[in-house]
This record gives C-alpha cells, structure tokens and sequence, in this order.
C-alpha cells in the first residue's frame, strides 16, 4: 500500500444511449409492477410531455433546463451561498431526499460528495464527525405554495463522498459514504494537503429532519463502498448497495429495534441457493431462493491486502452471492428493486427484484447492449405511476427520463447550463450529471440537483397519470 492513499475519483456512469425495451416477468399489479411488467414487449417510446425547449428559471431568469410546454421551475441552494455565519455551500450535489412537511414547508436534505477538497467541516462541531473531511449534508427548506426557497443549513459534516443513500419513514436521512478509509491513514485531500485520517470512513450516517446529525456512524450497518440505503416500512429491515467492483454485495440491515438504527443489529449479506455469481449467465424472469449469510465483522472495510473489499469478502467467504457494482435501490409494492450498473453478459446492466416475504430473487431485467440501456443507476418511483431516472452519462448533454406506466422511455428535462460569471462560475456544464430526483409529498414539485457547478432545481407543471 502507497504510504499516501488517494480517494477514489467519482466515475462517470453512462445510462441510457437510446429507447430502453424491459423483457421481464410479471412483477405485481400495482404502478410500478405494471409498468415493469408492460414493458417488455421490446423497445417502448413514448411521447411523454411532448419537445423540449430552453426555459428561463424564476430565480436566475437564466435558461439552465430545457423543458415540455407548461413547465417551470426554480433553481436554488447554489454552492458558494452562505448557509451559516462564514460557511459557504460546499459544491458536488448528489443524493437527496424529502425528509419531512410542515404545511406548504418542504424539508430537503441533501449530500455534497466531496472527495479531496480542503478545508474542513462546515457543520458545527457537534454535527463534525473527522473536523478535517469536509463531505456532509446541507438541510433545506422549500415553500410549495410560494415556489420559493426559504433557507439551507449545515445538518452533518466532516465525512467523505456521501454519494447516495435513502429516506427513512420516520423522518431522516441515511446519508452514505463511498469510500473506505482507516483511521491513521495518509490521504490526499488537496493538491498539497496530505491529511492523516482522525477516524475512519466508510459508513453511514443519519441525519435527523429538523436539527443536527450526532455525525456518530451506525457501525453495525457495515464499513464499505456505500451507495444507497431502502427502509422496507413494514418491518424497517435496511437494504443497501455496494459500488464495488469486481464482486459487490447485496446486504439487508436488521436493527434490533426497528426505526433505531442507533441501537445496532445484524448485517447480513444475500446468498442465492444454486447461484454464487450473478454477474452473468443468468436469464430475465429466472427465481431463485434466497438465504442471508452473516457479516461477523461489519467495520473490517478492508481485506488483508488492504482493498476496500473486507466486506464482501466475508459475505463470500460465508456462501453469499457476488454481484457487480450495485447502485440504485428502492423498496416499492412489497419488493425491494436494485441495479447493478455493470452485470449481465453484455456489462451493461441488471434490475434485480427481491421478495421479502416469499424469500426470492428475480432478474427482471438484462441489458444485451448499450443501445438498448448501458449501465443503469437509480430509479425513482413516481407518484403518477411511471418512474424518472437520473442520467449520468458519457453523452455532452444530461437528461432526466422518463418512464410511462406503459413502459415508454422519454426525455423530460435536459441539462443546458452554460454560465458566464454567474455566481462567479463559468463554462459549460451542460454534461454534468443529474442526482438527487425525488418528489414533494403532493407530488406536484419533482426536486432534483445539477452535481457541478452545484445547485437544486424545483420542477412543476401539467403532471399527467401514467407518466412522471
């Protein structure tokens, strides 16, 4: 191992290049399951809301999105804008969830994945987990009545690349680290800053909807490359996914009380009976049965070779199942749907469908080239009953999807942000990626965020049934 570590640079992901035709089996009667389920009549288009066009946002009167006829939004939360006394809004905005209403009051939060960037935590020290790490998370406010942005303040800090993660139901955020790191480590945090690790990183984090995180990591909940976090509501059962590669995990966190994660539990990792790789050589609509295998030592991140890989070598070691760099994960109509960006024959990507109750796993979806889907990440359930997906891609312009509940793929919103000076950023932006999608309780707003140069948009308009 090199005496100074870098933190892994964020990969681009490619997503979609083209129309996406879902071969599945059927998967339920409700939205999503219909929506799966009809689509796999080969490639599906829809019309959605119709062509794109440049529209000026209300808050900049730039035009930063290209939009259907009717639509409108506002842009907010930029990096750069004061969020505390002396603190500004750190940039790299990702995952993020509604965590709570008040009212016409929405509460955001928000990840910032910062990697290398100098200068510490912006939260306050009761919220600091390592004081010289400066990944966290950013709690905002927005004003559905109004349209209109109300505030933003620092909820955790001191952590590093806080990709994804996932909502709870009782009002939080799980905000997750993608990186594994240990204490007295040597890492590279700017071009002549070399920080020697105070803690170490590779965990997951809750983060309350009103007030400050404890920034104590939930260490029963594993030490890995997190991506995201799904809380089944039914019996607040934890999943989560691992961007790891060449072997990634699938793991369910079961707390000993459920909805105080705090208190800890057990970590398990997935078995499939008769199946130890799922990578390849598996075909849309097969079942398999599923077994959980334990993880005994969740906060040994690193193997003996000091690869970020200690957890799943211990799933492995005790019969789990190897995927490949799990990403996106959901839990909708009683299933639990993940994707792995890179598995199947072709290395363009897989859904898979966990059932709880009946203890199965399901492929629903292969990819068998990148012109029908190359590499696909989250999904994000829509209330309408169709679903929109972030890309993040190879391509110059970033798009936000849509997906009807027929199973038609189409573009519903395009990056076009070019700026000159504003907010003191300048250049084209317009392939930086799209993250964070996700809806007001009402359905009426979509939130979602512009990664670089770093700010939050709020979409509304003639929102049909049947589409997002």
């Amino acid at each position: 191992m090199n005496p100074i570590e870098e933190p892994p640079r964020i990969a681009r992901r490619r997503l979609l290049k083209g129309g996406l035709g879902l071969g599945v089996a059927a998967l339920g009667l409700g939205p999503m399951g219909t929506l799966l389920a009809q689509a796999g009549g080969g490639l599906a288009v829809s019309p959605g809301y119709g062509p794109l066009a440049p529209v000026r946002d209300r808050a900049t009167g730039l035009p930063l999105l290209q939009l259907p006829a009717g639509f409108e939004y506002t842009s907010f939360g930029w990096a750069g804008e004061d969020i505390a006394r002396g603190q500004a809004c750190p940039g790299k905005h990702d995952g993020m969830g509604v965590v709570g209403v008040d009212g016409d009051l929405v509460t955001l939060v928000r990840n910032h994945e910062i990697t290398r960037e100098p200068g510490g935590s912006f939260a306050p020290a009761s919220a600091t987990y390592d004081p010289d790490t400066r990944g966290g998370t950013v709690t905002l406010r927005f004003d559905t009545a109004r349209g209109t942005f109300v505030d933003a303040r620092p909820s955790l800090s001191g952590t590093l690349v806080n990709c994804a993660g996932g909502v709870t139901p009782w009002g939080s955020w799980l905000s997750c680290e993608e990186v594994v790191l240990d204490a007295g480590q040597k890492v590279r945090l700017g071009k002549d800053t070399v920080h020697e690790m105070k803690r170490s990183h590779g965990f997951v984090f809750e983060v309350p909807g009103k007030g400050l995180s404890n920034a104590e990591p939930l260490l029963d909940m594993g030490q890995m490359e997190h991506e995201a976090a799904a809380v089944d509501p039914r019996d607040g059962v934890v999943y989560l996914t691992e961007d790891q590669e060449p072997y990634a995990g699938f793991y369910r966190f079961i707390p000993r009380a459920p909805g105080e994660l705090h208190r800890g539990g057990r970590l398990q990792m997935l078995r499939a009976e008769g199946a130890p790789d799922l990578r390849t050589g598996r075909r849309v609509g097969e079942v398999v049965k599923v077994r959980w295998v334990e993880i005994e030592e969740p906060t040994r991140g690193r193997s003996a070779n000091g690869d970020p890989d200690g957890l799943v070598r211990q799933g492995l070691a005790n019969g789990g199942s190897a995927f490949i760099r799990l990403e996106g994960v959901i839990v909708a109509e009683g299933r639990v749907f993940f994707t792995a960006t890179s598995g199947g024959d072709a290395g363009c990507g897989q859904l898979w469908a966990y059932r709880p109750r009946e203890g199965l796993l399901e492929l629903v979806f292969e990819s068998p080239s990148p012109d029908v889907l190359d590499y696909p990440d989250n999904i994000v359930a829509s209330p309408r009953g169709g679903l929109v997906i972030c890309e993040d891609s190879d391509q110059p312009v970033q798009r936000l999807y849509g997906m009807d509940r027929g199973g038609g793929l189409f573009e519903f919103c395009r990056n076009n942000v070019v700026l000159d000076g504003h907010r003191g950023f300048s250049g084209d932006f317009r392939d930086e990626e799209w993250a964070g999608a996700c809806f007001s309780p009402d359905g009426q707003w979509l939130f979602a965020n512009i990664y670089e140069p770093g700010f939050t948009v709020a979409i509304k308009g003639p929102w049909k049934p049947g589409l997002i």
